[in-house]
């Protein structure tokens, strides 16, 4: 079996085939091989956790999208509020460093629930974030956007870093595992809310049904989900509903023959999504000879204009998914010059505008993405979110039916990288 077909068997990522070559490449280095042809026998147990410790993406920043930890909040409140002696149960998988299940709970913390009434399990795929996580300790790209007074109040900084508060800490279990081979039925109706964000993105169809057959058990019945913005028509057409809180992208299991739960109210001010991590799945890979791994990762881009585009634009979201926004931008200004015609640098643009807050700007970025590939689904989520925001309920309405009709033809899978 093949490298990127046993990183898809262990951890469901459905990968484009430049980036796999890559990692590949990375660790043939390390190991020091002088056959690269040889590695693929080497991929069990550690070396096929080291190699997909690089193709996995830890990245996130504390409060990321931060309505949903405003929602979940809300919705913890009213839950203790009827049912004061049961401790809620929350599951963030996958966690990353830590920064999305600390969020929540500093979130709980603000909204005045006692520490002993929550109880948090953190669970990710990668030891390297695990380990960050479990630390506390994280550099200032974990903090983003205007609003740092929780930094004050719940971390201490020491040296150029900022450890989290011990107490806080203790109230997250973190754990190694993977969504797709963790026991769920074990865990069936355990949690009260699920963040699982920007990770479907990564799977195919029949993984991603799978993955929200996983949840779908491990959740409670009135309990809520909250998804990445991409990923809410998957759960749509899974049995779940979105619930009226704009910018949190929650839902909750359809349930026809009982009442619905209180939904979460909307917060007074709605803040600009973040950057997300554009979808990546299979690119065709061009015909090459044994050892194709090495010889694609070291290979002058030139000789493959079209793979240098995608490079060039998983560069540009990646630089933009680690706050270098100004570099993001430069970059897809750079590859415009060159290659008009790239939709997915307008994307981008798009997103860095976004959490620039330039509606506006990011509006023309967005629309001239679709003017080129009409089909680019995250575009379309995406004016269909700014058009609600701005009360055009119209447009958002045709926007959402246009994403609906481009997620059916393809499938349930969203767009990849040229």
């Amino acid at each position: 079996m093949n490298p990127r077909d046993l990183l898809q068997r262990e951890t469901g990522l459905d990968l484009n085939q430049l980036t796999v070559d890559r990692a590949v490449a990375q660790r043939i280095a390390a190991l020091g091989l002088a056959d690269p042809a040889r590695y693929p026998a080497l991929l069990n147990g550690d070396e096929l956790q080291a190699l997909a410790e690089l193709v996995v993406i830890p990245e996130s920043w504390m409060f990321r999208d931060p309505e949903a930890f405003f929602a979940a909040a809300r919705f913890v409140s009213q839950r203790l509020a009827t049912h004061p002696l049961r401790t809620v149960r929350i599951l963030s998988i996958p966690c990353a460093g830590g920064e999305e299940p600390y969020s929540m709970a500093m979130a709980l913390q603000d909204a005045g629930v006692d520490r002993g009434a929550f109880r948090i399990d953190a669970v990710d795929l990668s030891e390297v974030a695990l380990a960050r996580a479990r630390q506390g300790r994280y550099t200032r790209n974990a903090f983003r956007g205007g609003n740092l007074a929780f930094r004050e109040r719940y971390f201490t900084q020491v040296g150029s870093e900022y450890q989290i508060d011990p107490a806080l800490r203790e109230q997250v279990n973190f754990s190694h595992g993977n969504l797709l081979t963790i026991d769920a039925a074990a865990s069936s109706g355990r949690y009260d809310i699920v963040f699982c964000r920007n990770l479907l993105i990564y799977f195919d169809e029949a993984t991603t049904n799978g993955a929200i057959a996983r949840l779908r058990l491990m959740l409670a019945d009135d309990g809520l989900l909250f998804a990445g913005y991409a990923e809410v028509p998957a759960f749509c057409s899974q049995g779940f509903t979105p619930m009226r809180s704009p910018g949190a992208f929650a839902l909750q299991k359809e349930r026809r023959s009982a009442s619905r739960v209180a939904q979460p109210q909307p917060a007074a001010a709605v803040v600009p999504a973040a950057l997300r991590p554009a979808p990546r799945v299979p690119a065709p890979a061009p015909s090459a000879p044994t050892g194709a791994a090495h010889a694609a990762a070291s290979a002058p881009a030139a000789r493959n204009p079209a793979a240098s585009v995608a490079e060039q634009l998983e560069q540009a979201s990646s630089l933009a998914d680690s706050g270098e926004l100004a570099a993001a931008a430069a970059l897809c200004h750079q590859l415009l010059q060159t290659e008009p015609g790239a939709a997915e640098a307008y994307f981008i643009l798009g997103m860095i505008s976004e959490c620039q807050n330039k509606p506006g700007v990011a509006d023309g970025y967005w629309r001239r993405c679709i003017y080129l590939q009409p089909d680019h689904y995250q575009a379309l989520c995406h004016l269909a979110l700014l058009a609600e925001q701005q009360g055009d309920a119209t447009q958002a309405a045709a926007l959402r039916q246009r994403a609906a009709r481009v997620y059916g033809r393809h499938g349930g899978v969203a767009r990849s990288l040229p």
